[in-house]
């Protein structure tokens, strides 16, 4: 009989370190990135001085004219690199928590984690002129601090509310839901009881928004990716443990309270600094590891490909959003909420068949 040769994927070593390389994630991931240039120069031409793609490349590499270097990198860098920052962030935010849960519906929109950073911050933009309160002296920390503090404390209030002699993954959804409609509707009665003009300021931002962005909201998302992103891939491995279930986990020897409290903290941090950033920015976590997964066919939602498609659907959103409606400029918010609320719709329905299946 004739032995039949199996394919097998061989690893790429570097040193000590060894990892199996697929193509298709890799294509996924090359592909993905091809399209964020594009988004992203796109949308720094955009404005009332239009540059063409081909100028705003120049400038990039530096051989733009003076008009160019300053509209470019003064004006229009810091507003584009927000949005790609905080998508990238949400994106591998979302991929976090969906693989933890095992649930594609685990997100920090859905986890209640953005709302809470959303409510610390509007309380400190509401009422942080005010000498001598508490929201006063929350200010001082900034606003970035602020939005991590409380998404810090929503994701622990779920976590133990959650906690059951374990993590339930439809208790966690649930709970998250449970608390982020609480936070919400604080949120509300914080707008509702503070000045106009701060209340008016602060609805603008829940709504999620690039305008106005300067380089002091880049550099908070720029220093939480610097820090997060290379702990998440050096825990990767145990990322793919966490996808079994708890007995299969503690065989493997992984320590399971200690992976997810650690991969739940980068992700809250995460999706907190990116909704101080830009406000909450719906939808973003909940689509891009799903999206991913799909085209990258693999386990689990892939983290490169999450957060380089996480920072495609917020520059294309803001793209939209200062083109769609000519003259009048949208919050990159509402596109994203107009984009994933009918995906939303479709992982309730699917979940609810493979339930009932």
């Amino acid at each position: 009989m004739s032995q039949v040769k199996v394919p097998t994927r061989r690893p790429l070593r570097v040193g000590p370190a060894s990892a199996v390389l697929r193509w298709r994630p890799l294509l996924v991931l090359l592909g993905s990135l091809v399209v964020l240039l594009a988004a992203f120069v796109v949308n720094i031409g955009l404005g009332e001085y239009p540059i063409s793609p081909a100028q705003v490349l120049a400038t990039l590499l530096g051989s733009g004219d003076r008009a160019d270097n300053v509209i470019v990198w003064e004006l229009r860098m810091p507003r584009s690199l927000t949005a790609l920052l905080v998508g990238a962030a949400l994106g591998l935010a979302g991929a976090l928590t969906q693989t933890l849960a095992r649930n594609p519906l685990a997100s920090p929109d859905m986890l209640g984690i953005t709302w809470g950073a959303g409510t610390a911050a509007t309380a400190v933009i509401v009422f942080g002129g005010a000498a001598g309160s508490a929201a006063g002296m929350l200010a001082q920390l900034g606003l970035p601090l602020v939005a991590l503090l409380g998404g810090l404390l929503t994701g622990l209030a779920v976590y133990l509310l959650a906690y059951r002699r374990g993590v339930d993954n439809y208790r966690l959804v649930l709970v998250g839901v449970g608390v982020s409609a609480l936070a919400g509707n604080a949120t509300y009665w914080l707008l509702s009881v503070g000045d106009v003009n701060d209340a008016g300021r602060a609805m603008v931002w829940l709504t999620g928004s690039l305008n106005a962005r300067g380089w002091e909201h880049v550099g908070p998302v720029a220093v939480a990716l610097l820090v997060v992103v290379p702990l998440t891939l050096l825990g990767a491995h145990v990322l793919g443990a966490l996808q079994f279930d708890d007995d299969t986990i503690r065989g493997l020897g992984v320590r399971m309270t200690a992976a997810r409290a650690a991969m739940l903290l980068s992700a809250v941090a995460l999706a907190s600094i990116a909704t101080a950033a830009a406000g909450p920015v719906q939808f973003v976590a909940l689509a891009t590891p799903q999206i991913a997964l799909r085209l990258s066919r693999t386990s689990r939602p892939p983290l490169l490909a999450s957060l380089v498609l996480g920072a495609v659907l917020v520059v294309a959103s803001d793209v939209i959003a200062r083109t769609a409606f000519g003259t009048l400029e949208l919050p990159v918010g509402v596109v994203t909420a107009i984009l994933g609320g009918p995906y939303l719709i479709y992982l309730l329905v699917r979940r609810y068949r493979e339930v009932r299946a």
